[in-house]
């Protein structure tokens, strides 16, 4: 499943500029969220991968690990989650719609509850796989 946020690139204190991302979950793989980004005059796409719950934990505190790192906000527009993305080439300041992640986590959840990500997996399917690429 694909939904469609906009979502305002951080410049500065007082500089923003829009920007779409398609958020995409998938129940063979049900922990993780891909975030597909379209930058303006970029000519391609930025993917970043990150934890469904880390996610959904966003809505109510901070939290975040390695390069990933989202929390909770009230802005002049309304309740927003931040979330920072972090590479070797740089790093971003995002500002997410709070009530469209709440309907996004919806829909997942919906296809793959929270808490049954785990009934999801064929770990041995996933090994056999794995063990073969070597």
């Amino acid at each position: 499943m694909a939904f469609e946020l906009p979502v305002q690139l951080v410049v500065s204190h007082d500089l923003t500029v829009s920007m779409c991302v398609a958020l995409r979950y998938e129940a063979d793989d049900p922990y993780a969220v891909r975030a597909v980004f379209a930058p303006l005059g970029a000519g391609g796409t930025v993917e970043w991968f990150f934890s469904r719950d880390m996610l959904a934990q966003a809505l109510g505190e901070y939290t975040g690990r390695g390069d990933v790192y989202m929390w909770p906000a009230s802005e002049s527009g309304g309740d927003v989650v931040f979330v920072v993305l972090r590479s070797p080439a740089g790093s971003a300041l995002l500002e997410f719609p709070a009530q469209g992640v709440e309907s996004f986590l919806r829909e997942t959840w919906s296809v793959v509850p929270s808490g049954a990500e785990s009934s999801r997996l064929d770990l041995d399917a996933e090994l056999t796989r794995l063990l073969a690429e070597n």
